[in-house]
């Protein structure tokens, strides 16, 4: 018999269709990833509302750099904005706000934006909003193996334990579930390490099209699946 499931506490989102919605509506790449951004604030505040404490989301992955400049731009512009904006309207609902990922290629104005958002929300303990921003998972190993190394750690004492408290937020727990949309089945470089044993949910949906009545059928499918965890 399977053990049954306990409160979920982190969710993670692969918010993915975008720009096929978009396209299968006429609209502009700036328009749908103006909408995705409004959804992503939507699920976020359902699933809190659902007393599920973490809230995670692929927002920018490392390897976006390489779509053209002009949407790079956008999504640049897109996530000053929504950091100035969303930092202050999570403080006054008492969530924290990280900034999960690399700080590389990221201009001055926004790393310092960040960290102003991060400051400000440190302290909020109503829920966690992780957004995933330039961020691989591959790139959090390696990370993580290179602070190790700085240490001089004798390469017998290093084990999974120590890797995963140089991850970028090793306070948080690992994703109980994952969800992405818009069909596509895989995990594309996102928390790699941390979802070694987490659920995984694949909806057809694009995400600008999934809301809160779906979020809860995927909560309702695991809810009724059984995790062992290897045992």
């Amino acid at each position: 018999m399977a053990e049954s499931n306990q409160q979920l506490q982190h969710i993670a989102f692969i918010p993915d269709g975008n720009r096929r919605w978009a396209k299968s509506n006429g609209l502009s790449i700036n328009q749908a990833y103006k909408r995705g951004y409004e959804q992503l604030r939507v699920v976020a505040q359902a699933c809190f509302d659902r007393n599920i404490p973490y809230f995670s989301a692929f927002v920018f992955s490392n390897e976006n750099w390489q779509r053209a400049n002009d949407e790079v731009s956008i999504l640049m512009q897109l996530a000053l904005k929504v950091i100035l904006k969303d930092a202050k309207e999570l403080h006054k609902k008492n969530v924290r706000l990280c900034i999960v990922g690399s700080r590389e290629k990221l201009s001055d104005k926004l790393q310092a934006a960040i960290h102003e958002a991060e400051t400000l929300t440190a302290k909020n303990t109503a829920g966690t909003f992780l957004a995933c921003f330039n961020y691989g998972g591959k790139q959090e190993i390696v990370d993580a193996v290179r602070a190790i190394a700085k240490e001089n750690v004798d390469p017998e004492d290093i084990n999974e334990d120590m890797i995963s408290h140089y991850l970028y937020y090793p306070e948080v727990p690992s994703p109980d579930l994952i969800v992405r949309t818009s069909g596509e089945k895989r995990l594309s470089n996102f928390l790699l390490w941390e979802s070694a044993y987490s659920e995984f949910a694949f909806v057809d949906e694009f995400w600008p099209e999934f809301n809160e009545e779906r979020l809860d059928k995927v909560l309702a499918d695991y809810a009724n699946r059984g995790r062992r965890f290897g045992k």
